[in-house]
């Protein structure tokens, strides 16, 4: 069975086939871009969730020192304590140092 087939013919298939790809790829990219801003949604929930979790702890602890008084020492401890970490956290949060990128794109190491 021989199979002959015209340059057109060649042509269409090959159009075709290139279509198909280009699709394919199309919808790997929105799949992509849809898992990173699920991710990206993620970390925001999980870094709410722990911030409310620990200013939580911070007021607990502080409102036993502060209600049941007695040593003031332990009053400065307990109220300076969470300013320190907040001042460091801001600090670290204001200050860019490098930018964050998931995608690489173009040559270089992987």
């Amino acid at each position: 069975m021989t199979l002959d087939l015209t340059p057109t013919q060649i042509l269409v298939g090959i159009s075709a086939l290139f279509a198909l790809f280009m699709v394919w790829r199309l919808g790997a990219r929105k799949v992509r871009r849809a898992a990173d801003a699920a991710r990206a949604s993620a970390r925001v929930v999980s870094l709410v969730g722990r911030v409310l979790l620990m200013g939580a702890a911070f007021v607990g602890v502080q409102w036993l020192v502060i209600t049941h008084p007695g040593n003031p020492t332990l009053l400065v401890v307990v109220l300076a304590v969470p300013d320190m970490i907040a001042a460091h956290v801001l600090t670290r949060a204001l200050t860019v140092t490098s930018l964050d990128t998931t995608s690489h794109r173009g040559g270089g190491r992987r």
